[in-house]
């Protein structure tokens, strides 16, 4: 296995006038060796996986989230989500997939979905280690106990393979956000013991059918609770749309406080029960 790893330039944002708490954010370049991308003329390289990581300035482990992005876009699409998540006290990572990709060499592919669990579980084993490597700008920054995966689309598809797919299942995992997503298609059953599950679905998602989200989630093991955007779409609910992109960065937060860090469930509820803007089904 061949890994390479380079940090850039940390940027630290300033704190609005909201007084939010301050985010550091770094890129982080890991390249995995043992597995290769086939490109459009048909030579092979390895598995480059550049991941934006914002965590908090103050220090002090805290929880994990490995974010999936979805088919074309990339991590930076979801900027706003993924600063709110830091802000909540949480590290962030989201790796840009060499396959799916908005910028992939010879355009995105969508089969090289099935490789990105392992993207998944590739990005947690580099970022644990920075996590105990002196003079390293994460070390000692995520608490290894505490770990969430979350995704859209076809990133929504992958976050949900690395939580409860047999085959590429991170025991790892303690929590999984599948937003817009779908059951991986190698997915035969969820494990009796899998993570809480929070599902979120747009109403009026043209692109991923809202029976899509309803059919896994039926299928599902407790806990697992499903957030309906009524009358939403399939992207701008996570990106720019307003309240929707509000309400699911509460909702979210709440939902990884409540099992990441043992705050009370009334919370999730609350931030996730909008009247004439969402309908939550939960099973806890």
């Amino acid at each position: 296995m061949v890994i390479a790893c380079a940090a850039c330039a940390a940027v630290v944002s300033q704190a609005p006038a909201s007084r939010a708490p301050a985010v550091r954010v770094r890129v982080f370049h890991f390249v995995d060796g043992s597995r290769l991308l086939r490109l459009p003329d048909g030579r092979h390289v390895a598995r480059s996986l550049p991941t934006v990581v914002r965590y908090p300035a103050s220090k002090g482990p805290r929880p994990l989230i490995v974010f999936a992005h979805g088919y074309a876009l990339l991590p930076a699409t979801y900027a706003r989500l993924l600063r709110a998540w830091a802000q909540a006290g949480y590290v962030v990572a989201a790796p840009a997939f060499p396959g799916e990709k908005a910028d992939a060499p010879g355009g995105p592919e969508e089969s090289d979905l099935v490789n990105e669990p392992r993207d998944v579980s590739f990005v947690i084993d580099r970022l644990l280690a920075l996590n105990t490597r002196r003079g390293s700008a994460l070390a000692h920054r995520i608490d290894p106990g505490r770990i969430a995966v979350a995704g859209h689309s076809d990133g929504a598809v992958a976050a949900l393979a690395v939580a409860d797919e047999r085959r590429v299942r991170d025991p790892r995992v303690r929590a999984a956000i599948v937003m817009s997503g779908a059951r991986p298609a190698a997915m035969d059953s969820f494990p009796r013991h899998g993570p809480p599950l929070l599902a979120v679905q747009g109403t009026a998602d043209p692109i991923n059918a809202p029976a899509t989200t309803a059919a896994y989630f039926r299928l599902a093991r407790r806990p697992k609770f499903l957030l309906w955007l009524l009358r939403a779409s399939h992207l701008p609910p996570y990106t720019t749309q307003e309240p929707q992109l509000g309400i699911v960065e509460r909702a979210t937060v709440a939902f990884l406080d409540h099992y990441l860090e043992g705050r009370p469930l009334r919370a999730f509820e609350t931030a996730a029960s909008r009247v004439g803007l969402t309908r939550l089904t939960a099973e806890p």
